[in-house]
Formats: structure tokens, C-alpha cells, sequence
């Protein structure tokens, strides 16, 4: 069963259990979905499980940016509502990668590529990201890499 199938599986039982936040959250998640798929129409194969994993790394990234500024803003009951999604959001993402692992594969990139300095940083980056797409944090990424090639 692929992401948007389990999407609607799961909307159908968020309706019916009248878990409105969930409902909600799932319908956004359909149509964020559902429009990236239209906009891919047009161009190759459509929607891919790399595409849908994507699509929803943004919209929980969109999320974690919303609770930073209502948290800021001093409305912390928009930052709850938020964060309650966020979590429904990651229900169907991979897990994340912790920052020790994150650190492994950095350290096997700073070997592999015979990076020494901060220098080597674009040289870095681009392999750890593609190893770890989806499943952590590109700032996360960011500052382990600087901090491992002694740039932080």
C-alpha cells in the first residue's frame, strides 16, 4: 500500500472515530498530495515515493517553522495545534536518522571524499544529503558537517 492509499485508509477512520485534528491534518495531507501529483502530470513517470516523502518533509518543515513563531509570538495554543499535527505528519514519514548516526555517515563522507578542512565542505554536503534524503534535518546535516570539518 503506497503513502496516499494509507493516507486514505486513514482519513476514512479519522472520520468515522470523529478525531477531527486528524481528519483535518490528513485532508491537507491528501491535497498537498494530490497537487504535487498534478504538477508532476507533465513532466516523466508522475508521482514517485521519493516525491510523496518529499512533499511531506515540507509540510512537517512548515509546521516546525509555524510552532517557532507562534511559540515567539506568544500564542501557545496555535504552537499546540501545530505540534499535533507535526506529529501525525511524522506517523507517515521514515524515521529519522538521531545525530549520531547522522555523525557515522559523515565521518565515512569526510574518508571517502579525503575531506580536510572547511574548505571541503561542498564537497561533504551533497553526499551526506544524498544518503540521508527524508530522514533528518538538512540544518541538522549543516552543522554536523561544519562542526566535523572544524568550521563551527
Amino acid at each position: 500500500m503506497n503513502l496516499r492509499e494509507r493516507i486514505s485508509q486513514d482519513l476514512k477512520t479519522a472520520m468515522k472515530s470523529g478525531d477531527k485534528i486528524r481528519l483535518e491534518t490528513l485532508r491537507t495531507m491528501r491535497a498537498v498530495l494530490l497537487e504535487k501529483e498534478i504538477e508532476k502530470r507533465g513532466a516523466g513517470p508522475g508521482m514517485t515515493p521519493e516525491d510523496e516523502v518529499a512533499t511531506l518533509t515540507t509540510a512537517a518543515k512548515k509546521r516546525k517553522e509555524s510552532i517557532d513563531l507562534f511559540t515567539q509570538g506568544g500564542r501557545p495554543e496555535l504552537a499546540h495545534q501545530e505540534e499535533l499535527e507535526l506529529a501525525i505528519i511524522q506517523e507517515y514519514l521514515p524515521r529519522q536518522l538521531t545525530a549520531e548516526e547522522v555523525a557515522g555517515l559523515i565521518r565515512d563522507a569526510v574518508v571517502q571524499t579525503g575531506a580536510s578542512g572547511p574548505a571541503d565542505f561542498a564537497r561533504v554536503m551533497p553526499l551526506v544529503m544524498k544518503q540521508v534524503k527524508g530522514k533528518a534535518d538538512g540544518k541538522v546535516v549543516q552543522e554536523l558537517v561544519k562542526k566535523a570539518l572544524g568550521a563551527a
